[in-house]
């Protein structure tokens, strides 16, 4: 052992030494690899604990994904029952809208075809009570004889034109568009005022006719007895046409034209035919004298004035509920356009719905696929991307 093997410098080298090196040399391999083994059975233990927990956080995710999916499912379904309970009530609504709105135009129609049939039937009454009417002036031009005994005493002939005219307006016109007899402001009292539709101001109508000057003008026999008998005639028409302009022009009260009603047709013949200049003179006195035919026609005319302004207010009030209607149509076609953005956009709120389910469901599916055996950089890296995501 204490032999020389080689010399190492000035120092020898023998086999004692070279065993101890050697042993010593073993003792701190041996320490190396046991210090490795113990090393590297840690990192194993570490890495299995790290692989452990990374399994762990996995299942987490995955049953968190599993949630979040059946909670989506079932957001889902409740998203279709309100949408399907909306759209039933929406069909509701509307149905009864349009129910409403034809029974509605239904009544409006029915109504207004019953108005229009009464005003037939009126009409057709209006026209009989002419026909019968225009027979009476028919037999009246053959009883101007008894005419004449009735013309002849003042208060009887008074009566008489206010009763022919009375009968003409009553027959022509509605209740409330004619008043006899009423007292006006200036405490004058004609013989008739009547109501035209859309103005206050009423038309005044006198039945009271001087008769005697016309007596004299028929009676008379010689020119100058005649001159004379129509000279009073014109005398005393000036005079009733005076007092009727004086007594019955109120402004704002009475219309500017009145009219002078003659009982008898023969008369207004007369007049006409004798005595042009008294008319041109009552015209311009804005005085119409009329026979009780022409009274009966100027009756027919106000008449169809009363019927035009109660069509028109009709009219008006047809026309007001079709205004109405279409406001309803219009609020119901705005209505029906905001549902429609509401469902367009639930229908789009649904669509990104079904886009983040199906991105879950991809990415759960590669969850499912991935493998860890790749090294703990890809692990790492798709568990920062899913959290990202």
């Amino acid at each position: 052992m204490n032999d020389i093997l080689f010399l190492v410098g000035s120092v020898p080298v023998t086999w004692g030494k070279v065993v101890l090196g050697m042993a010593v040399v073993s003792l701190v391999l041996l320490v190396l690899v046991t210090v490795l083994l113990l090393r590297t059975r840690r990192e194993r233990a570490l890495e299995a604990a790290v692989s452990g927990e990374r399994a762990r956080e996995m299942d987490d995710k995955v049953a968190e994904l599993t949630r979040i999916q059946a909670e989506m499912t079932g957001r889902m379904q409740t998203i279709a029952e309100v949408f399907g309970s909306r759209q039933s009530d929406f069909v509701r609504l509307i149905s009864e809208r349009i129910d409403g709105l034809q029974h509605r135009v239904g009544q409006g129609l029915e109504a207004t075809t019953q108005r229009q049939t009464e005003n037939l039937s009126k009409l057709n009454e209006r026209l009989a009570v002419i026909d019968a009417a225009q027979k009476n002036l028919t037999d009246l031009t053959g009883e101007i004889v008894g005419l004449k005994d009735i013309l002849a005493n003042k208060q009887s002939r008074g009566a008489y034109g206010q009763g022919r005219m009375e009968a003409i307006i009553r027959d022509g016109l509605p209740n409330g568009a004619f008043e006899f007899q009423p007292t006006l402001s200036n405490r004058t009292r004609p013989d008739c005022i009547v109501r035209l539709p859309g103005d206050s101001r009423g038309l005044v109508i006198d039945a009271k006719f001087p008769l005697e000057g016309f007596s004299q003008f028929r009676e008379a026999k010689g020119d100058d007895a005649r001159k004379q008998a129509a000279s009073r005639v014109r005398n005393d028409m000036l005079v009733h046409v005076k007092d009727i302009s004086e007594k019955y022009f109120i402004a704002g009260e009475t219309q500017d034209m009145a009219m002078m009603f003659v009982p008898a047709e023969s008369i207004y013949a007369d007049l006409a035919e004798h005595f042009d200049d008294v008319i041109q003179k009552a015209h311009r006195a804005r005085i119409v004298i009329v026979s009780p035919s022409l009274l009966a026609l100027a009756v027919q005319v106000m008449q169809a004035l009363v019927r035009d302004a109660r069509v028109r207010e009709e009219a008006r009030v047809i026309q007001v509920e079709v205004q109405k209607l279409l406001e309803d149509i219009e609020r119901l076609d705005s209505r029906v356009a905001k549902l429609d953005a509401h469902f367009r956009q639930a229908q789009e709120d649904v669509g990104q719905i079904r886009i983040s389910t199906e991105k879950i469901v991809k990415r759960g599916e590669r969850i499912e696929t991935l493998e860890f055996e790749d090294g703990d950089a890809q692990v790492r890296a798709e568990i920062l991307r899913l959290q990202r995501a």
